[in-house]
């Protein structure tokens, strides 16, 4: 059975992960991904790598994450010569992606109008920080800069304290999903209508679509939204995080049928509040009852909880929860326990992957599957590893090909010089 990408071509001019982890995405899917990196490689490639410490073959953990399954093109990008290496690659491709500004990519010759006149069927697909349009579409951005202006980190920390960073760096990576989405999308709309497609998305817009529900909340109903530490900033109630006795802690959503709630309440030690009138209906343990629309009245019960929570271990709450079905809830696990998690590796998103310089080690995988078909891994690639194939099949001769990886090669010992 063919890949579902198989036979699409792409051509990827991107750094570090928000462009990247896309190209990644297409790659998992069967297409062919062809990374241009400029003279000093992706910046990825020199951070934190593993194993062989040679420039040129650096693998570090975000290079790795973001760049199993391509093929490596390696470039002097500041010499025309190269920039019509990467139009020609453009011609033949489905597929142009990029996270460059796009103000640069225009200066370089790799403009929307300029490919689209070249490859009339192209999808020309750029993410960036901010967006397309606006006074802001060619600021520069880094992770953290789109989840602190989308409102996320506003949310996100003690209530009593200030703004905190979530430990992982959703901006790039919801801007990767997005990116991903669209690119696919405008290859069924090629498909469907025909002739090209522009495609664009930005981190800053990704970080409004996962909080759409709390954001549209707030516009709807005037109800302003604060941080509260370990609970949901719209969700009131006994939904939060609750440290366990043995410095552990568990998620906990809504104890909604009386059942559930009855028993949790005798395995708790909370008795009394079963017949509480503050919280004996599952809407008034969730903020839904029509005397408490601000959820005031469901927080009385937190307190409660977070006591009943710290007098139990971890393995006792898990045993009691899981006599409960009706129950949503989970253990807060480390990236220890999540690379060993048995559903995890149950449904290859997590896999043995080998890394060229680093052995075989558990890595996230491609959590999409397509008719129960899961991905082939190949590693990343190094850094220039298909000059001569890819040159080659542009036209270009042994020793052609051979200056032009020794161009990029000058430039980059260069550079490095100048760091």
């Amino acid at each position: 059975m063919p890949e579902p990408l198989e036979g699409i071509k792409v051509v990827e001019l991107a750094r570090a992960l928000q462009g990247p982890v896309a190209g990644q995405y297409l790659a998992d899917m069967g297409a062919e991904v062809i990374k241009i990196e400029p003279a000093l490689g992706d910046a990825n490639r020199r951070a934190r790598s593993v194993g062989d410490a040679r420039p040129e073959h650096d693998f570090g953990s975000q290079f790795v994450s973001a760049n199993r399954g391509k093929r490596s093109l390696w470039l002097d990008l500041r010499a025309e010569p190269s920039l019509e290496i990467v139009r020609r690659l453009v011609d033949r491709a489905d597929v142009f992606m990029s996270n460059y500004l796009e103000p640069s990519l225009i200066a370089m010759g790799l403009g929307y109008e300029v490919l689209r006149e070249r490859n009339p069927n192209l999808i020309y697909a750029l993410v960036n920080g901010y967006g397309p349009q606006g006074p802001d579409a060619a600021k520069r951005m880094l992770d953290g800069a789109a989840a602190a202006r989308g409102g996320l980190y506003n949310v996100t920390g003690p209530a009593d304290g200030g703004p905190m960073m979530p430990g992982s760096t959703i901006a790039d990576t919801a801007g990767a999903m997005q990116f991903a989405l669209g690119i696919t999308t405008a290859l069924a709309a090629r498909a469907l209508h025909g002739g090209s497609q522009r495609v664009d998305t930005s981190a800053f817009g990704a970080q409004l679509w996962l909080q759409m529900w709390e954001i549209d909340h707030q516009s709807i109903t005037g109800h302003k939204l604060h941080r509260a530490g370990p609970y949901h900033a719209n969700i009131p109630g006994t939904t939060g995080l609750f440290e366990t006795a043995d410095g552990g802690a568990i998620f906990l959503a809504f104890l909604v049928d009386e059942e559930s709630w009855v028993g949790f309440c005798r395995f708790a030690g909370l008795e009394d509040l079963i017949l509480d009138e503050r919280f004996d209906t599952p809407a008034k343990r969730a903020g839904r009852a029509p005397n408490d629309a601000m959820g005031t009245i469901a927080n009385e019960i937190r307190p409660y909880l977070e006591r009943a929570f710290r007098e139990k271990t971890t393995a006792q709450w898990r045993g009691f929860f899981e006599t409960v079905p009706q129950v949503v809830w989970d253990v807060v696990q480390n990236y220890e326990q999540v690379l060993s998690d048995p559903q995890a590796l149950a449904n290859g998103y997590i896999v043995e992957q080998g890394i060229p310089t680093g052995g075989t080690r558990p890595l996230v995988g491609n959590v999409v599957q397509i008719n129960g078909q899961r991905p082939v891994y190949p590693p990343p690639p190094a850094l220039g590893a298909d000059n001569e194939a890819l040159l080659s099949s542009l036209g270009y001769d042994a020793g052609e090909i051979q200056a032009m990886t020794a161009r990029a090669r000058a430039a980059r010992t260069e550079r490095l010089a100048g760091i």
